[in-house]
């Protein structure tokens, strides 16, 4: 019953975000049966990124990267970033449903809200022993104004230079190298905000600002594609 309970908890702040992401695309919505792939696909990622941030942990201080370090938090970023990516690009790259550039920006962000939602149960889980100070509705507060909008907002700016290499119908590789960069530098200063700061201080202000960005961007590749 508690695993049961772990699981909604951490699966309502993926819902609530997808939910109002999805109504950037309201006009021309998605196939859901698409949109529930995509976010099964970014969920299912979380477990390869597991162990590759497991394998740099172990890795990393043996070429003299420390944990915590500023290259530390960039390259296990980068790493998230790169599966997210490459779970949509894999599920919907070459299908019919991916006819505008603004779907760059919804898939991806589909599939960042899945792998938000099995890290979200995990910590849920967590939450339930004896190991942490704050319970499982704190937690899922925590991670809806947190990870789950960090996550959804990182994969979104990769969709929207995707989307504007789309549109320029050039420059593919270069488009999406950039968006991952910027998407890594993101988190990575997220999580930097994290521990060194409370959860809702700087952190949370420097989301809301990220977050503003992201929704002038869909309303830029709205404009773009009228």
């Amino acid at each position: 019953m508690i695993f049961l309970i772990s699981i909604i908890l951490g699966l309502l702040p993926s819902f609530a975000w997808l939910l109002f992401f999805l109504q950037e695309d309201r006009r021309q919505p998605e196939p859901r049966k698409l949109i529930i792939y995509t976010f099964i696909a970014g969920a299912a990622v979380t477990f390869l990124v597991l162990q590759m941030q497991i394998f740099f942990n172990i890795f990393g201080p043996k070429i003299g990267v420390q944990t915590l370090s500023p290259i530390a938090l960039f390259s296990m970023a980068a790493i998230e970033e790169v599966f997210k990516f490459g779970a949509v690009y894999f599920v919907i790259k070459g299908r019919k449903e991916f006819d505008e550039p603004i779907d760059a920006m919804i898939y991806l962000i589909v599939a960042a809200l899945g792998f938000a939602a099995v890290e979200n149960i995990a910590s849920v889980v967590q939450s339930n022993g004896f190991e942490v100070n704050i319970g499982p509705l704190e937690t899922t507060a925590l991670r809806f104004v947190g990870a789950t909008l960090l996550h959804a907002l990182s994969s979104g700016l990769v969709g929207y230079y995707w989307a504007r290499s789309i549109i320029a119908r050039s420059g593919y590789f270069a488009a999406i190298a950039a968006g991952l960069f910027w998407a890594t530098l993101l988190h990575s200063i997220f999580n930097y905000l994290i521990i060194k700061f409370e959860p809702l201080s700087l952190a949370t202000v420097f989301l809301i600002f990220m977050a503003v960005i992201v929704l002038v961007d869909f309303e830029k590749l709205k404009k773009l594609q009228a």
